[in-house]
């Protein structure tokens, strides 16, 4: 079953261009090496330091995968130093 993920990151005042660029970066990984991983964009909201990122998976284990790449967790660092506090996910069944 397809699973989406929307992430709702706010970043840090004057960090989000740092922050756009760590996740270029880390987007690229992921479209390379995730084959599992069907869509991993991100989105700027129209609320201040506000930031979307829709991802989308083949499965669960694609999701799995997805978190426990060492290349996911050295990404998700660099982005992390940006961030204004935790993320909010809400996961998705596609229908």
């Amino acid at each position: 079953m397809t699973i989406g993920l929307l992430a709702t990151l706010k970043t840090q005042p004057g960090k989000g261009a740092e922050f756009e660029a760590a996740f270029a970066d880390l987007a690229k990984v992921v479209k390379a090496e995730e084959p599992g991983n069907l869509q991993y964009d991100l989105f700027r909201a129209k609320e201040p330091d506000t930031y979307v990122v829709y991802e989308q998976y083949a499965d669960q284990a694609a999701l799995e995968v997805h978190g426990k790449s060492e290349a996911g967790k050295a990404g998700m660092a660099k982005m992390g130093s940006f961030l204004a506090g935790r993320p909010t996910l809400q996961f998705l069944d596609k229908v």
